[in-house]
């Protein structure tokens, strides 16, 4: 119980940390696309962290699992971002070291992220406890890839827009 408990303080703790991080690279970066995803995955960050603070907050008051915690979490909507950015011009703006530094540190983020919550998953015996550390492993995942994805979209925009729009370059 304390090993698990204090795994979910560190999860609200990195919550809470990339939620700042996100919101702070939101208003820093002039590229249209990364804004956007920061500030999406910096409401997703806050909703996990709110739920993850209910959670906590019953499971310290009754000792074990909570029955009535709303445990749902929305799907990632980060990796709609990019593509309803295609064809504007504004997304087209290149991105800068700092805003390369900061998707890459957000990946950095979201990998230790997938790991905690699948070590809560697999630590876990209760069924709704593993689905929920589940899910939110599987959103941080998510969140992963879509930075990814905005890291070729901000060094190589030419090729991720060929490879998302499934262009042919055949010569005709």
């Amino acid at each position: 119980m304390n090993k698990r408990m204090d795994a979910l303080n560190f999860a609200l703790e990195n919550e809470h940390k990339e939620y700042e991080f996100y919101m702070a690279n939101a208003r820093r970066t002039k590229n249209f696309a990364g804004k956007n995803m920061f500030k999406q995955i910096a409401s997703e960050e806050k909703e996990h962290y709110e739920i993850l603070q209910k959670l906590h907050d019953k499971w310290e008051k009754q000792k074990k699992w909570p029955e009535t915690v709303p445990l749902k979490v929305k799907k990632s909507l980060a990796g709609s971002i990019l593509q309803s950015m295609a064809g504007k011009k504004s997304a087209r703006i290149k991105g800068n070291e700092d805003d390369l530094k900061a998707i890459r540190t957000a990946i950095d983020f979201e990998a230790r992220g997938v790991d905690l919550y699948t070590k809560l998953e697999k630590g876990s015996t209760d069924p709704k406890e593993k689905a929920f550390f589940g899910l939110i492993a599987d959103i941080e995942r998510a969140h992963f890839l879509s930075l990814r994805d905005t890291e070729e979209f901000l060094t190589d925009p030419v090729s991720w827009y060929q490879n998302n729009e499934k262009t042919l370059l055949d010569g005709a």
